[in-house]
Order: structure tokens, then sequence, then C-alpha cells
């Protein structure tokens, strides 16, 4: 059922040698589901019953990483192999004990296990999945293998309790479900609708990981159309609840940029789509009677990062490309003199232009602004020249207004 071939040697390598010093080692998860539903892995992940010191003792290329639960990475000068050992997880002995915060999240310390057990802590039937690569057989203690062949998630043991145990079980079971094109169980969709609050006390940068790869992967807009209708937008980024039409529709064509960018292995960044995204909300608190005011725009840009940060963590190293691509938007829109070379020559300029492109795909006013920005990048300095010579009775000012986008400020 599973090809070798698809698999990583060195992760191979990895069970093998653990398996030779008597531990039982199993590719786990993810890899395991991707196979068996053909899509080729990115990343390979193994489980063993070995302990992170006796890994370490194995394998000098690693380290332990984590403090509340120790992990190994294992890692030789091409790859990174992840080895977490086998856990326990919540049972009928100690479920009357369980620990929960003042929001209803369950907290509990992770202790080493049995494969079993291991199993059972785990978030759906389907990523409990145990491959040896040497004996080519599959422990399946969930009926993993029956609800990939019948195409659903579900959940090992109660969603509503295992959903407050991990809020962010209810983006992970979206993102799959999108991602593999299978249904999601109704006793799982009920949990989203119940336990999603919970995800308002997930960290910030557990929520950025998310973001990332609900965004990220290629099918951003379906990822983002599903979590709409579960109402869990808010929790990873910061909308205005009565939003426009128009801020709809950019945020769509801003997934739909992604998505394509990533099928023609084009470069994506998050830091573009968090532009786009947040693109609304610096607007509405910028407008003045439908016109930006500059003094507000400037002002709101650190201010709207601020806010955005406490939903997802925004790594610093985007908050002034984030900026470049803002305020770019207002230099697009000035075209004469020496200003159209300047914002040319502007590092950011390509993605400030692409965002000019998707702002007026999304607004039903026409401008010309794309095309003349277009065609000023394939002409000759010459005819660069006399395209701004062509402009000299427009009357060039930062407003949106006069270039049909009076839409965005509504």
């Amino acid at each position: 059922m599973i090809k070798n071939k698809k698999i990583s040697k060195f992760a191979i390598s990895i069970v093998e040698e653990l398996q030779k010093n008597k531990f039982q080692a199993y590719l786990v998860g993810g890899c395991v589901r991707d196979l068996m539903c053909g899509i080729t892995p990115k990343d390979f992940d193994i489980a063993t019953n070995a302990t992170p010191n006796e890994i370490r003792k194995i394998f000098k290329a690693s380290r332990i990483i984590g403090k509340r639960f120790k992990l190994v990475h294992i890692f030789n000068r091409s790859e990174l192999i992840e080895v977490a050992t086998f856990r326990s997880g919540v049972d009928e002995a100690n479920e009357g004990n369980l620990v929960t915060d003042h929001s209803g999240k369950i907290l509990r310390d992770n202790i080493w296990g049995t494969l079993e057990q291991d199993t059972f802590r785990r978030d759906f039937t389907i990523n409990a999945l145990y491959y040896c690569p040497i004996s080519r057989k599959i422990e399946d203690y969930n009926s993993g293998i029956n609800h990939i062949n019948k195409r659903k998630i579900v959940s090992i043991g109660d969603p509503m309790k295992r959903f407050s145990e991990d809020p962010v079980r209810s983006l992970r079971a979206i993102r799959f479900s999108n991602k593999l094109n299978f249904k999601i169980d109704k006793d799982i969709k009920n949990a989203i609708y119940k336990k999603g609050h919970l995800l308002e006390n997930i960290s910030n940068a557990r929520l950025f990981d998310e973001f990332c790869k609900i965004f990220l992967g290629g099918i951003a807009e379906k990822n983002f159309n599903k979590i709409v209708s579960f109402n869990l937008s808010r929790y990873l980024i910061l909308t205005d609840s009565n939003s426009s039409d128009f801020s709809q529709k950019l945020i769509k064509e801003a997934l739909k940029n992604t998505d394509k960018r990533v099928e023609n292995n084009q470069s994506i960044t998050p830091g573009f789509l968090i532009a786009a995204m947040l693109w609304p909300e610096l607007l509405r608190k910028s407008r003045s009677n439908k016109e930006i005011n500059l003094r507000k725009f400037f002002r709101s840009m650190d201010q709207i990062l601020r806010e955005q940060q406490k939903i997802t963590a925004i790594p610093r190293k985007f908050h002034s490309y984030i900026k470049d691509i803002w305020v770019l938007q207002l230099k697009l829109h000035s075209r004469i003199g020496k200003q159209p070379y300047k914002t040319f020559k502007h590092p950011r300029f390509r993605a400030a232009y692409d965002f000019l492109l998707i702002r007026e795909r999304a607004s039903s006013c026409y401008s010309d602004l794309g095309e003349w920005w277009t065609k000023f990048q394939k002409n000759n300095s010459a005819s660069q020249k006399q395209q701004i010579l062509n402009l000299k009775d427009i009357s060039e000012e930062n407003s949106f207004k006069k270039f049909g986008f009076q839409e965005e400020l509504i």
C-alpha cells in the first residue's frame, strides 16, 4: 500500500538505527496519511519508545528541543527529522481529575507512554497511523485506514473534550478537510461551533504558524471560505465585522493570487498576505470624508500591526515589508516629475505593484493605474518619459477618490 521509495532514506535509516538498539520506531502522522492518500509528504516524523536522552545517545547529530515536552531533532546536511517519544493521553482513570484554565481549555502534563497510548492522544484517526518501513506494516488502533477509504475526518475520542484540550484542532480539521477533500464528521462540526471561541486563548506565535499553514499551502481561498463559514476568521486576522463588499473581495483576490503563485512555484510570503488582508482596516482608520487623511494613515500603520500582533505573531522582519507595501500604494498614485522613477526603483515596488493589481480586481470602479504601471515597467526610458508627459494635465494628488477608488473608502 505504501511505497518506501517515496519515503526519505534518512528517515528510514533513523527507524532502522532505533530498532537496532532494541527500541520501537515508526513513521507517524501526516506523512503516513499523505502516503496513503497518494500525496508526497513534505516532512517525515518518527515516534518511538526511546526517551529523548536515549535518542540523543544514539544519534550524535541531534539536539533536544522543547521545555514542557521534549522532542529530538536529528539532522544531516540536507534534512531534519523530528523524533518524539510515545506519550500517554487522557484516559478514563484520570478523566475526572482534568485541570482546566479560566476559559475551559484543558491543561495537563505530558508523560511518556506506550504505542497504544500514543495513538489515542492524537487528534484525528487519519493522523494516528504508524508505519514501519522495515516490516512494511501499519499500526492502526483507531480505524484510520477505514476513514481514509471513506474520505472522512473523525476525531479520536469526544471532539468536545479534545477541542477543549487543544482548540487549534478546529483549524486543523478544516485544513485537512480541504487538503484531502475529505468530509468533516458532524460531531467535529458541532465541536468547532461550540469550542471555536477557545482559539482566543491560544498563543499568537502558534496561531501565526497555523496562519501560514492555512494560507500558504495552495488552497488559501478554499480554507478562508470554510473558516468564515465556521465564524473563526477573527482568530486569525484583524477584521471589521461590518466589512464592506470591497474588503471581502480584496481578501479573496489576495488569497487567489497567493494560490496561483503556489501553483506556479513562485515565491510567497506571509508579509504580503497580511498587508493585503489588513489594508481595509488601515483605510477604515485613515479615511476622512471618503478621502485618505495622510496623518491618520501613517499614524495608524503601527497601531494596526500591534492589534494584529495580539492575534497572530508577526515576525519583526515583516513589519517594514508590510508598511512599505502600504506606503507605496500612495506613491503609485503619484506619477509626476521624478516620482515614478523613485517608486520604480524601490526594493518593494514589485510587491506593491502586485497589490495594486489585486486592489483593482477587487474594485468595481475602473482605474488605468495598474495598466499605466504595467507599461511603465516594459517601456524604455524615452517611452517612460513620454508616459509621464502625457499625464501633465492630470492633477496628481494623494487622493484615492480622484483615481476611482472611492469604493475602498466606503
